[in-house]
């Protein structure tokens, strides 16, 4: 970030004294601001563009009108820099202890025989190019090499029921599948060649399919290409090939919403948005060439899954020439044995400078009590990122306190915000900004992000809802087979015409800074005064004996609500009168009486998305008597076999109300 300013008031004579100043123009002078983040990163078109922005409404803003790019290409401008300085593209490790280093060039030629074959097998620019896969380097390359022709990248993860796989696939129509025959997780070796082979039948469009083989898969598919053999040539052809230059809005990935309460939205981003955005967010993130001397030998990792977005950002690292560190495998280790020492341990054992992962994850490590000083050498980490939920400020400082405790009290978090629609984040760091635990530090550069309340107005120091009042190169294209645009509009537009609703509560503070306090759509208003889900269960998830939570507010049309809290107590405990009482007393002290439950439900677990994300509303239109077929998919949710007891609760509450 201070290189940047440094560059803008050396070539364009712009000096700001302070964040709030840089961002005020950022998102007033969007011309200036994304020219300058096409100048200063070196981006490049062989043709020219007429405009930065053409049309400020939203939606139907033309970027770099004229401009053609291509993300592969911004990945492989890289190989020679940091080739000479012998650095790796991609370091990769799965459960078993197998590591797998590939380098820059290595890369390029692996994307390029793959996109050859790929080709040879019919796929053409703007075909759909589906993936099966875990967080594997096969899954990077097969990215790269659909992103080299011009064809559409969509992936899921195996750890997602075939009829939820399905549900995503079937609307984008693949004409080729890349897929793993199996994986292992938790310690535990799971066979999915049934699976793809369910999958192919189920998708007629598919023509051909390529198959990672994984030493788990217990029976061959029919037909089926290997990966490796695909990724294998290294003839005149791959020397030669070069990714196809494209018009900068030609589509790059199709993601997909969480689909926990009905069909997952096809969300479409273009190269040029999404190469644009991660531009400016390597300067938040503080991340740059692992080649160059301000972030010489940088190693990024943000544990995710394939089928979450944070699988896109940290891919998006390579972008920006700095190497990327995956593991493949569960997070706690192996099941009924947890650790969750094991993330941290691999980043010790491979150098990683900046650690991310899902909010979920640190609570996890707070709630183990574990020390992270037993994983090793931990040494080269300088940041920690956080996303996915509001990450509690006692989480964040229990982070800093590890760190401080090996020598590390400047340790900075980076928590962000943002999300699958815009595969970028809204809310996001600054180094040279205050760290304050259970803070988002910063409005993102370029995103005209405001809390409003609702009258409209924006509001500082209250929560209200967040927006996006003017265009952000990243938001979505499109979504796929909404051909009138309806459903697009009426999911961020529907409330203010022209301004993004994103469907997050929002307080911003007189100095910037920023905090999430949930989703507006699961808002608990308790006699006019309004709060966040994410306030209630930061009073009440740091109490000894509370492991999870989930709060519903069901409203009775009469003007009245009952405040239900499901209870996951801690492992040896249960959900007792002490328990309630010492949750009242939280919530009564840190935010009001007012919304004290009226009643504490112990629960054998919390549903979540595959993501991590708490189902609080799903769950509440199960008590309003929604058909759970129109609620919850279970295929798209981490622990469905929960959902069964919930079902059995919310058929019982009504009956009792009846």
């Amino acid at each position: 970030m201070r290189l940047y300013r440094d560059w803008l008031e050396r070539e364009r004579g712009l000096g700001f004294a302070d964040y709030a100043g840089l961002w005020t123009w950022s998102t007033t002078d969007l011309d200036g601001f994304w020219r300058s983040i096409w100048d200063y990163h070196q981006l490049a078109s062989p043709t020219p563009f007429a405009s930065v922005l053409r049309g400020g409404a939203m939606p139907g803003a033309t970027w770099f009108d004229g401009a053609s790019v291509n993300y592969a290409r911004q990945v492989f401008r890289h190989v020679e820099a940091a080739e000479a300085l012998g650095l790796p593209a991609i370091v990769a490790e799965d459960e078993q202890g197998g590591v797998t280093e590939i380098g820059w060039a290595e890369l390029r030629r692996r994307s390029a025989s793959l996109a050859l074959t790929l080709r040879d097998s019919g796929v053409a620019r703007g075909d759909r190019v589906a993936a099966y896969l875990p967080n594997i380097p096969e899954a990077v390359i097969g990215l790269l090499a659909c992103a080299s022709l011009g064809a559409i990248w969509t992936i899921c993860s195996p750890d997602m029921g075939t009829p939820a796989v399905l549900d995503r696939f079937r609307q984008v129509a693949p004409k080729a599948l890349i897929a793993v025959d199996g994986v292992r997780y938790a310690g535990k070796a799971m066979d999915r060649s049934a699976a793809v082979a369910e999958i192919r039948e189920a998708l007629p469009s598919i023509e051909a399919l390529l198959v990672v083989e994984s030493g788990f898969g217990q029976s061959s598919i029919a037909g089926a290409q290997s990966f490796a053999a695909a990724a294998a040539r290294a003839d005149a052809a791959v020397v030669d090939f070069e990714p196809e230059w494209l018009p900068f809005d030609h589509p790059l990935w199709i993601l997909y919403s969480s689909g926990t309460t009905g069909l997952p939205k096809a969300i479409v981003h273009g190269h040029g948005g999404v190469i644009l955005a991660a531009c400016a967010g390597h300067l938040q993130l503080d991340i740059g060439p692992s080649y160059a001397a301000n972030t010489l030998g940088e190693r990024f990792h943000w544990y995710s899954a394939t089928g979450w977005v944070m699988w896109n950002l940290q891919v998006g690292a390579l972008l920006g020439g700095t190497t990327l560190c995956l593991f493949d495998g569960a997070p706690s280790g192996r099941k009924g044995q947890p650790d969750w020492l094991t993330l941290w341990s691999f980043a010790a054992r491979h150098g990683v400078t900046w650690f991310g992962a899902g909010a979920a994850f640190f609570a996890s490590c707070r709630k183990a009590a574990i020390d992270i000083g037993e994983a090793g050498d931990t040494g080269a980490i300088r940041a920690l990122g956080s996303t996915g939920s509001p990450l509690p400020a006692e989480v964040q400082q229990w982070g800093t306190d590890q760190f401080a405790a090996l020598g590390r009290p400047d340790i900075w978090w980076c928590n962000i915000s943002g999300g699958t629609d815009v595969a970028a984040a809204f809310l996001a760091g600054n180094r040279e900004l205050p760290d304050t635990p259970g803070k988002l530090q910063c409005r993102h550069l370029g995103a005209a992000i405001e809390a409003w309340n609702d009258d409209g107005q924006p509001v500082i120091g209250q929560v209200g809802e967040l927006v996006c009042t003017r265009p952000f190169p990243s938001m979505p294209l499109k979504f796929w087979g909404d051909e009138d645009g309806s459903r697009y509009r009426a999911s961020y537009f529907s409330e203010w015409p022209g301004v993004w609703r994103h469907g997050d509560w929002l307080r911003v503070d007189a100095d910037g800074s920023c905090t999430i306090t949930g989703r507006s759509d699961a808002t608990i208003n308790r006699h006019g005064l309004r709060m966040g889900t994410a306030d209630l269960y930061a009073a009440v998830e740091d109490l000894p004996g509370v492991a999870d939570t989930l709060v519903i507010d069901l409203e009775d049309g009469r003007g009245g609500s009952k405040l239900l809290m499901f209870v996951t107590p801690s492992a040896g405990r249960t959900l007792d009168a002490a328990l309630e009482a010492a949750m009242a007393s939280a919530i009564r002290r840190s935010l009001s009486p007012r919304f004290i439950p009226d009643l504490f439900i112990a629960a054998p677990g919390i549903p979540r998305t595959l993501s991590g994300k708490k189902q609080e509303l799903p769950i509440k239109r199960l008590f309003q008597g929604w058909p759970i077929a129109k609620v919850i998919n279970p295929d798209a949710i981490a622990n469905p076999e929960i959902i069964p007891w919930y079902q059995h609760q919310a058929t019982a509450w009504r009956e009792r109300a009846a």
